[in-house]
Order: C-alpha cells, then structure tokens, then sequence
C-alpha cells in the first residue's frame, strides 16, 4: 500500500506573465508507514512537492495519488475531504489559535468531520498525553513553550488518525534541544503507530534522521536514497 504515488507530477505559476516551472516532472512513491525527508534549499521546489501531497494545491500536470485516490477525479470539496481524514500537518510557525486552549487547537479538526463535542475533546485529551501535554490542555499557545506548541501541532496533526503526518520545517522555530524532541516524537509516532511521516527541511542533520532521503533541486529529484530517480 502507498501514501503516495507521483508520475510525472508538475507544477507552473504564472508570475507577471511569466511562467515559472516550480516541478518538473517528479516520479516518487512513498509507502504507508515510511519516514522520508524532503531535502533542498530555498527555491528547489520542495514546498511546492509537499503542498501537492498534501492535497494543498493541484498539479498542472502528471498523476498523483494519495491512499489510492486519482486526485484529479475529486472536486474541491472531496479533495479537501480526503485531506481531513487521510493528512495530519505540522507547520514550521505551529499555526494554533491563539486564544484558543490547547485542547480545541487539537480537536479543531474533527469539527469539520462533524464529530461530537463529548468525542472530540476526549479524543484531542489523548492525543495530547500521546505528545507528553496532558499537563497543558487547557493552556493557550502563549502560555506554551515553543516546544510545547510544537507538540501540541502534533497532537492535532494526529487526532484524526492520519494515515501520514506531512511536517513542513517542524523544527524551523525551534532551539536545538527542542527540536530534537520533536524529532524524538515523530521518529517514535512513526516507530510505534505505523504513521508515516514526510518532512520538508533545508537541515541535512535534521533529514539524515529520516529513513530516506529525498533531494530536489530546480524542481526535480535528483537523488533519493530510497530508490532510482528519473527525471522527465
């Protein structure tokens, strides 16, 4: 089974009337329960490969497959349905409410899949005692650490039993020793409950800790530690 499944994947932005090539013609296969990082610098494209995975944007062109699914068969609202209930994300600037407890930060996205108040916050208190916060559910961001806002990201990512968590730059913000925590908790999240994780980060430390390596440069992948690469 695959998380993910790209052939031929592009991506064009039309800039003053310019047209600018962000992918160009990506092959890449990420199986169910792997840890994988996207590595390049700014520029190269990597942001542009995580937003398509993540059902973000459309590509303007190839095939992509998330959980089996053609993308391009789903209007808006069934892409932003699978997004829901197959993606968990992490962001580099956390992206919580900021008035908002740590307990409904996580239980924000089972709203939109209309579960129940009672069922959602019991389910976003578990995942915050998976992530070590129990201590904070009813803490707001700014009451956190960076790194506690961080994990509470992961909390949320993973409240809906995400088949795969997608963490841009998830150590980005963050002081070293944090940072390694996270990278503890998605190595641990990955190890123990199956969920594959996909990173973006310029780190190479931060990638070398991933199972898989995946380096792009000017929209293309020019080595992947995980298989061939082949370029259109």
């Amino acid at each position: 089974m695959t998380a993910f499944e790209a052939i031929g994947l592009t991506r064009s932005y039309q800039l003053e009337g310019v047209s600018v090539d962000a992918l160009r013609g990506v092959d890449l296969t990420i199986g169910a329960g792997e840890f994988a990082a996207i590595i390049g610098p700014s520029g190269s494209g990597k942001s542009t490969l995580m937003h398509l995975l993540g059902c973000l944007d459309r590509p303007t062109s190839g095939i992509l497959r998330v959980g089996g699914v053609d993308v391009a068969t789903l209007d808006d609202g069934q892409l932003a349905d699978l997004r829901n209930r197959t993606i968990g994300f992490v962001f580099q600037s956390f992206h919580l409410l900021a008035r908002t407890t740590a307990l409904d930060n996580v239980a924000l996205p089972l709203v939109y899949r209309g579960v129940p108040r009672g069922e959602r916050r019991n389910r976003a208190r578990a995942a915050l005692e998976a992530v070590g916060l129990e201590h904070r559910l009813d803490h707001r961001p700014s009451q956190m650490s960076g790194g506690e806002q961080q994990r509470v990201a992961i909390a949320r990512a993973l409240v809906g039993d995400p088949q795969v968590v997608l963490a841009d730059e998830p150590t980005g913000n963050l002081d070293s020793r944090n940072g390694a925590e996270v990278m503890n908790l998605l190595r641990r999240l990955n190890g123990e409950n199956g969920v594959a994780v996909l990173l973006v980060t310029h780190e190479r430390e931060v990638a070398e800790q991933a199972h898989r390596q995946i380096h792009v440069r000017d929209g293309r992948i020019e080595h992947d530690t995980g298989g061939s690469v082949t370029l259109a």
